[in-house]
């Protein structure tokens, strides 16, 4: 539209100076009354009634100074729209790159096979936490699956992929709003929130965290089901997340090693615990 409006304007200003040029009676003569209505072209010119809705309101195209308006008119509407056009196609780029670097933020902090935080991310976040708790008990956890290199073994590394997303996914149930990580293999970390840190407390999140790792995990027309070791130890502040996580994972072996000397040993065996 804006094109056709450009030619057309162009074409009448081209018309007008064409006409006033080459005139065979304007040139060295006064003015006469045909030159005088020549001349009034220049402001009006008179078109055949057909070509009125064309070419302006009662037939008459617009002086040149009108024309050059109008010209510049459209041409700073085309720029407009360029630079409209320009703009948007920065916002998208713009949006597609804060998108690339959200990806790639959730990449290097998750585990990619189970959408966990991975080992850098838990002790970030764990610390984060133990801050905002200002003082108040959270309890470090360290889970091993027992025997997970049987399921491996028995049912390929994509069953063993599968089973390791399905326990991630009931960890995360059960630990609701509180932090649970993928430290790397079959090893898994949480801090929980408690209102205490009595030997009650932590036996009953304990038989509740084994509830939730005992159902069977489907593996197309089988199922398996995995046992856990478990190791927990309180933790107050962000300085004691280390040492804290090192007497849960001491637990932990020391519940592995408990299982280990009840035979026979079993993947459906009840997860062990020990408690530092």
């Amino acid at each position: 539209m804006h094109v056709h409006l450009l030619l057309h304007l162009q074409w009448t200003a081209s018309m007008i100076a064409h006409k006033r040029r080459t005139h065979p009676f304007t040139e060295g003569h006064p003015a006469t009354g045909y030159d005088q209505e020549e001349h009034g072209l220049a402001r009006s010119v008179q078109v055949p009634p057909g070509e009125a809705d064309s070419r302006g309101e009662g037939g008459r195209v617009p002086d040149p100074m009108t024309v050059a308006s109008g010209i510049s008119a459209a041409g700073a509407l085309v720029s407009a729209w360029q630079l409209r056009r320009r703009a948007l196609r920065a916002e998208a780029e713009i949006e597609l790159l804060q998108a690339e670097l959200v990806a790639e933020r959730h990449a290097a902090s998750h585990d990619p096979l189970t959408g966990l935080p991975n080992r850098r991310a838990f002790y970030r976040l764990a610390a984060t936490l133990l801050t905002d708790a200002a003082g108040k008990p959270l309890v470090a956890v360290v889970l091993d699956l027992d025997d997970f290199k049987l399921v491996n073994d028995r049912y390929g590394h994509a069953a063993g992929d599968q089973v390791l997303v399905s326990v991630a996914q009931r960890l995360s149930a059960f630990a609701g709003d509180n932090l649970v990580a993928r430290l790397g293999g079959d090893e898994f970390a949480g801090l929980l929130a408690s209102p205490t840190v009595d030997r009650r407390w932590i036996e009953h999140a304990t038989r509740r965290l084994c509830e939730a790792l005992a159902a069977p995990i489907p593996l197309g027309a089988r199922t398996v089901q995995v046992t856990a070791s478990v190791g927990l130890a309180p933790v107050h502040c962000p300085t004691q997340l280390a040492d804290a996580l090192c007497r849960a994972d001491a637990a932990m072996y020391q519940a592995k090693s408990v299982g280990a000397a009840q035979r026979p040993r079993q993947l459906v065996d009840t997860p062990q615990l020990a408690e530092c």
